[in-house]
């Protein structure tokens, strides 16, 4: 047997790492705020690898302080600085500026919390995050949020990595209702699920990796700016009752990812009441309307819902990722899965909350730490402000470009995110998307695009509160110039 004595040393101090790793992120949040340098600047992956010195350190490690804070350095440069106020980009959230101290907690402690005993703290911010949300379905039977016991006709719900898989959570717990034998079985051939052809992709993958195939999404047809078409939908379901098929679920799009439009979630609720079918809620993105007094009315009917997703890390300014999977019934949840580990699933009571046998992953990240911390930082009214400014940024660059010949907007916005496009009588879809590179790559802006019913689009995602009018004026002027450059004056 050895004698030596097993080691567990860091090479560098700690604390004088944290205070120096603190200071270099300092400067990267300061300088994105002030826009003191570029959104983006892509370099290809051999120039960054190189420029990290990724072989030497991979092989010797890091020598001292100076050689970690100069890769921390680089490693920011070469990142999408979310804070400056000209990314207008993708959905994903512009955390506080103390937004990662959660990850640095759990980075430390390594305490899942997906089983109560091997992380009672993050179990529990969980478990009290989820009873408030809940709690705004109307959907929380308890007296107070500290009440963790199961409650008749009580929700319940859980905090996964992302939207996609709680998308395939409620899909399981929708087939578990209908097809309770469908977990030692398979899937029952018959079973198909209704909404508007322009669902996340995450519902037709869902119901793929769930061995019901592709084919077993009915797409409903959408309207010109892709909200779905209530009127579409008895035809369907009789044509499918015709065809000897069950109805499994039936989604809606609160709000749609292209142009976070909302469907008539009303309207939806109503069909599904009507013939008894179980009706989820994509909202990813839009669930947040419910914490606005000005925009709560855009989701109503969402209260219907037998399912809904919700992502924080989309508008809950939760660093990615953070997504809610939440059931009307609690029954719903616990019987989605039906599965037996015999060293993590006991039959005896226990303390605390589990939330393993509910959920796809098995070791899971402290997700409701993460996000109580959002509100812990400036508290929950500040939130509902900030998701009142980005529904309002939205409106005011719409107000602005709908005001100028050379832009146009499909639609009036009803959430943060709006579609655009630059003199769509003069350039082609080709053309529009050659334009957001064209953009991006200038480093000054960071946009999007997407089609919607064929046509292309430049899309913008508001969600830094530092965004200003000045920066939208900015945003459509280098638009014009680049559009100049590129297309008009070659034709000179």
């Amino acid at each position: 047997m050895s004698k030596t004595k097993p080691t567990d040393n860091n090479s560098l101090p700690f604390l004088e790492t944290k205070k120096s790793v603190a200071k270099v992120l300092n400067n990267y949040i300061q300088t994105s705020k002030d826009c003191k340098g570029n959104v983006l600047v892509q370099k290809s992956p051999q120039e960054i690898a190189e420029e990290l010195n990724l072989k030497e350190l991979f092989e010797k490690g890091f020598k001292d302080l100076t050689d970690l804070e100069s890769f921390i350095k680089i490693y920011l440069k070469h990142t999408n600085h979310l804070r400056n106020p000209r990314y207008v980009g993708h959905q994903v959230a512009v955390p506080q500026d103390l937004s990662g101290i959660p990850d640095w907690i759990h980075g430390t402690i390594n305490n899942p919390s997906s089983l109560y005993e091997m992380g009672p703290s993050g179990a529990t911010l969980e478990g009290f995050m989820i009873n408030w949300m809940l709690s705004k379905l109307n959907w929380f039977k308890g007296n107070d949020l500290y009440d963790f016991s199961n409650h008749k006709d009580n929700g319940s719900g859980t905090l996964t990595h992302g939207g996609s898989i709680a998308n395939m959570t409620a899909l399981s717990a929708a087939r578990a209702k209908i097809a309770p034998e469908s977990w030692m079985e398979g899937s029952p051939k018959d079973l198909v699920v209704m909404g508007p052809s322009t669902s996340h992709y995450s519902i037709v993958r869902s119901l793929s990796i769930m061995g019901m195939g592709k084919n077993s999404f009915i797409p409903v047809p959408v309207d010109t700016n892709e909200v779905i078409q209530t009127e579409a939908l008895e035809n369907i379901y009789a044509q499918i009752k015709k065809d000897g098929k069950r109805v499994m679920a039936v989604v809606a799009n609160a709000c749609a990812t292209s142009t976070g439009l909302f469907d008539p979630l009303n309207k939806m609720a109503d069909f599904c009441k009507k013939h008894q079918l179980w009706f989820h809620v994509d909202g990813a993105h839009g669930a947040v309307a419910l914490l606005s007094k000005k925009n709560k009315h855009k989701v109503n009917g969402i209260k219907y819902a037998d399912s809904i997703i919700w992502d924080a890390h989309k508008m809950l300014r939760v660093p990615a990722l953070c997504t809610a999977v939440l059931f009307k019934q609690q029954e719903d949840q616990w019987n989605s899965f039906h599965q037996k580990g015999s060293y993590v699933f006991h039959e005896n009571e226990v303390v605390g909350i589990d939330s393993m046998p509910y959920t796809i992953e098995c070791t899971k990240s402290a997700l409701g730490t993460k996000l109580f911390w959002s509100f812990a930082l400036e508290g929950k009214k500040a939130i509902s402000l900030f998701v009142e400014n980005t529904f309002q940024q939205a409106q005011d660059l719409y107000t602005y470009l709908n005001e100028r010949i050379d832009f146009y907007c499909p639609y009036i916005p009803q959430s943060n995110i709006l579609c655009f496009q630059y003199c769509p009588d003069k350039l082609s879809n080709i053309q529009q998307l050659k334009l957001r590179y064209a953009l991006i790559n200038s480093g000054k802006f960071y946009i999007t695009s997407c089609e919607i019913n064929g046509e292309r689009f430049l899309r913008t995602v508001l969600s830094n509160p530092l965004t200003q009018q000045e920066d939208f004026i900015a945003m459509a002027n280098t638009i014009k110039s680049l559009a100049e450059a590129l297309f008009f004056e070659k034709r000179q």
